[in-house]
């Protein structure tokens, strides 16, 4: 698996620091016109890459979203588009939203962007679609890839625990996510892209491996970790859609994200609420056997056999100082129980918990899961 050779694959520019800044990126951006879009909370990044774009665009300025936490939604795109117009090159200083943001706004207007990333929390800086919030709702916009991954091993070595905690929950995740891909070729005839589905498993085992060396904050598992996040990109381009990267555990938390945006409350970091679902899932999985039978069940139970135990997930995740039950994050009791129940049908996606609930079993289940993971 070489990242640099898949990155060129996809015409990606993931750079690691080397010496004094990002030689690709500066050579790429000679007389262009750059903007920088950050948040409160990552502006403290400005000055390191503004000196760095400064030395070689033909104009560099700099965009704070006025919030520590900005949301993807219809607004906050707007301003960066309007922002952004005069310029030729977007570049995200952050992670997450910051990146959603410059990738679809680029996008919209035709141009490029780039991250220079300040935590290894997620994995979409490479991938060719956009989480947005529109009308209250989470829903996934196509948008571009990221031209540009800039990757300063000492910034990501030094962002808070629980963001490295955030990306872990959700490479983790994959584990579940490629499972309930695979039930659903058996179950439902789904296709399944077998590159996709080999890169990402792959790139999950490796990361799982790396957890060690990660837990101490060296920079082996920072790399390690970063790989997948990006890798988990790429397989996303390759299938086509988010299936080898997303399933039961992403719609559960796409179910929460709506119901803090409707109460009008902050949101948890996504993999976060994506490391609590894939507890679920697991659960759910590694108790199937428990349920009546239903035709092909044996092969799923096949499936569950290869997948880790949540109590590992679990203890990966409190490592690193993330939450491990629902009520930590101030929801309501009952909305965690409606997700049980609602959250498949968010994505016309079959999955472990669409299973669940067709054949009724979640009736039965609810109230395992909520004295469980409540």
């Amino acid at each position: 698996m070489d990242i640099q050779a898949l990155s060129a694959r996809f015409g990606i520019n993931a750079e690691r620091r080397t010496g004094g800044g990002f030689p690709v990126f500066e050579t790429s951006v000679k007389g262009l016109r750059v903007l920088l879009v950050s948040d409160e909370t990552t502006a403290r990044f400005l000055p390191q890459a503004a000196d760095m774009v400064g030395r070689n665009a033909a104009k560099c300025a700099a965009l704070v979203l006025p919030s520590p936490e900005p949301v993807a939604d219809e607004a906050t795109v707007d301003a960066v588009i309007k922002a952004g117009a005069e310029y030729d090159y977007l570049l995200a200083v952050g992670a997450g939203t910051l990146n959603d943001l410059c990738k679809y706004a680029g996008f919209l207007m035709h141009k490029k962007s780039g991250v220079f990333a300040t935590a290894p929390s997620m994995d979409g800086f490479t991938s060719g679609v956009t989480p947005l919030i529109e009308g209250g709702r989470k829903i996934t916009r196509p948008a571009q890839t990221a031209s540009d991954v800039l990757m300063d091993l000492g910034v990501l070595c030094a962002a808070p625990r629980i963001m490295t905690g955030a990306g872990v929950g959700d490479i983790l995740a994959k584990y579940c996510a490629l499972t309930d891909w695979r039930i659903s070729s058996y179950l439902t005839g789904e296709a399944v892209n077998e590159e996709a589905f080999s890169l990402m498993l792959e790139a999950v085992r490796a990361c799982d491996g790396a957890l060690p060396v990660l837990q101490r904050g060296e920079a082996e598992g920072v790399e390690k970790l970063m790989d997948a996040l990006l890798i988990s990109g790429y397989a996303m381009v390759i299938a086509g859609n988010s299936r080898p990267a997303s399933g039961a555990e992403h719609h559960m938390s796409h179910f929460l994200e709506q119901d803090f945006l409707r109460r009008g409350e902050r949101i948890p970091l996504h993999g976060v609420k994506v490391g609590l679902g894939t507890m679920v899932s697991l659960y759910l999985y590694h108790t199937l056997a428990r349920r009546p039978a239903f035709e092909g069940c044996e092969r799923v139970y096949a499936a569950a056999e290869h997948l880790p135990q949540p109590e590992y997930v679990e203890g990966a995740l409190r490592s690193f100082g993330c939450p491990v039950r629902f009520s930590r994050l101030g929801i309501p009791r009952e909305t965690v129980r409606r997700m049980f129940f609602e959250a498949y049908k968010l994505r016309d996606r079959f999955t472990i918990l669409a299973l669940y609930c067709k054949y009724g079993f979640m009736r039965d289940t609810a109230d395992e899961l909520l004295e469980r993971f409540y």
